[in-house]
């Protein structure tokens, strides 16, 4: 596929530097010059220096034959006019873009054929709130992703002592719960990928990777580690796009106080809001979050655009004695540094928004891609088109289905029925088929299983 990536800054870069690993034409178009060789210097792509949103420099990348654009500059304005240029002078297929502003998202009909034809939205901000809050609904959970619309969810949990499970094979599980089906889909030990099995015995620390129907994901976790209470209090610690979205997304449901410094954002906010409580200050400042009552307070997130006072006033909140802690983390190279001492979450926007970009590229028909383990391991939920003779899973038992090495099928949805993977099932027509894939490399095996032969026309 010949993909045009307009920006160079991290959610381009490293979407570059995915797509150019899968075999794919990819061209960078940035107006850095030391981004774009930097690019060069460590992967197979072309590059343009220039504005993305010209003509002429569309053209010059090759935009005449282009299969895809993906606009993921950091402004909206250029990433909007870019997907209108490419749509009305070089038609095109494809345009994705990343926007940003709340004022363009909330105007109907903006992003369409007939204003700007953009075919996909990509907003980091909501795909940010939509984590944080899932991560709020299941206290201990590592990870929560969705899959078909949310019936099915894989959810990410350390194992810690006093879970039933600890020092158990998984198949006691079934035995434990007769009433609850799920699948583990992966097991990661001391870093490494293990590959589930009936006799596996499950030990304390492990990062256990679970599918199940979304009404039986706590019974599962309860296994796993001693149920955490369900959260109450909340401090948010920035009022920028994403606190301002994550607390009107919870002020509903928790007890939410926002900390922002900045007395123009804090009447903003104020207005804006309904219940959560706006406070003016600084996040990192001891004495206020002791008045705040921080050691009753059962999540602290901080998210604002700073990593280092994300940083310092998560740590501070934890040594106050916070229970849990989230923490947004921009720079990638910080996210492994700091998960899992003082900070409990590390949240990196880069690899939550490149799985719903990823989602739109894959081959096959791919609806869902989620990054997992900070982008080591891939979860993929792509839709089963064909029959027995066409598709090289339809009309298939999951036992007979000739996965690559390190891949499980862990769920089928079929017309709103989650049914957890187990051997004697046969993929039908139009079934969502949920896939855990600890070495990416082997994602183009997964993608051909799920393309269509020529007899099926």
């Amino acid at each position: 596929m010949k993909i045009i990536i307009l920006g160079a800054g991290q959610v381009g870069g490293t979407l570059a530097e995915n797509l150019a690993h899968e075999a794919n034409d990819i061209t960078v178009i940035d107006h850095n010059s030391s981004r774009l060789r930097s690019l060069r210097e460590r992967l197979d792509i072309r590059t343009v220096e220039g504005r993305g949103s010209y003509p002429a420099i569309l053209r010059q990348a090759g935009a005449e034959d282009a299969d895809m654009l993906i606009a993921v500059t950091n402004s909206d304005e250029v990433n909007m006019v870019a997907c209108q240029v490419a749509h009305t002078l070089f038609r095109t297929p494809t345009k994705i873009s990343r926007v940003r502003a709340q004022e363009y998202l909330t105007k109907k009909g903006l992003f369409s054929t007939d204003a700007f034809p953009i075919d996909v939205l990509i907003s980091p901000e909501q795909v940010v709130t939509k984590h944080i809050t899932r991560l709020i609904e299941y206290p201990g959970a590592l990870q929560v992703q969705d899959f078909s619309h949310g019936l099915a969810r894989l959810v990410g949990i350390k194992t810690a002592r006093g879970g039933p499970l600890i020092g158990h094979e998984l198949s006691y599980l079934k035995q434990h719960m007769p009433n609850i089906d799920t699948r583990v889909a992966a097991i990661f030990r001391r870093a490494r990928p293990i590959i589930p099995e009936g006799s596996t015995i499950i030990e304390e620390d492990d990062e256990v990777f679970f599918i199940a129907a979304s009404n039986h994901i706590r019974s599962v976790m309860s296994e796993l580690q001693p149920l955490e209470k369900p959260y109450k209090r909340i401090i948010i610690a920035g009022g920028g796009n994403i606190g301002h979205r994550l607390a009107t997304e919870l002020e509903s449901r928790y007890q939410v106080k926002i900390i922002e410094h900045n007395e123009d954002r804090c009447l903003h906010l104020s207005e804006t809001l309904n219940k959560a409580i706006v406070l003016e200050g600084d996040a990192s400042n001891k004495e206020m979050l002791l008045d705040e009552n921080i050691e009753g307070t059962d999540v602290f997130c901080a998210v604002t655009n700073d990593d280092e006072v994300n940083i310092m006033a998560s740590m501070l909140a934890k040594r106050l004695g916070v229970r849990k802690v989230m923490t947004l983390i921009n720079n990638p190279d910080y996210v492994d540094l700091i998960q899992g001492g003082e900070i409990d979450i590390a949240i990196s926007p880069q690899q939550a928004t490149l799985g719903s970009l990823l989602a739109h590229v894959r081959k096959g028909d791919v609806v869902n891609v989620h990054r997992l383990r900070r982008g080591a391991a891939e979860a993929i939920e792509a839709i089963a088109h064909g029959d027995h003779r066409s598709s090289k899973v339809v009309g298939r038992r999951l036992d007979e289905i000739p996965l690559p090495e390190g891949c499980t099928i862990g769920a089928i949805v079929r017309h709103n029925e989650v049914l957890i993977a187990h051997d004697h099932i046969r993929v039908q027509p139009d079934d969502h088929v949920i896939l855990f894939l600890v070495d990416k490399n082997r994602i183009r095996e997964v993608e051909k299983l799920f393309q269509v032969g020529l007899t099926f026309f």
